[in-house]
């Protein structure tokens, strides 16, 4: 499944904050994390943090757009819509 992602690198916590809409309309998952936007770092941190929150192995999730970029495209293998909503919110009730 593909996940729209706008990613805050160099916060002070790791953290999925929700689901909002980029400047298109379309559903993105809001996330801070401590890394910094160095050599893939921040890329890193947000794959492990969504690995994490949905259960998965972190080769499971990867930055597959976006890499440069603070809105991401993420593949994660092995999720349904289903297992989204129950684990981060349901993208269509923002």
């Amino acid at each position: 499944m593909r996940i729209h992602v706008r990613l805050s690198p160099s916060s002070t916590v790791d953290r999925i904050e929700g689901w909002g809409r980029d400047e298109e309309g379309r559903a993105v998952l809001l996330v801070r994390v401590r890394a910094r936007p160095v050599e893939g770092e921040a890329n890193a941190a947000l794959e492990a943090l969504l690995a994490k929150a949905l259960g998965l192995p972190k080769r499971s999730v990867v930055v597959a757009r976006g890499g440069r970029s603070r809105t991401k495209a993420v593949e994660a293998d092995g999720v349904t819509t289903e297992m989204l909503a129950e684990r981060l919110g349901r993208a269509d009730a923002v």
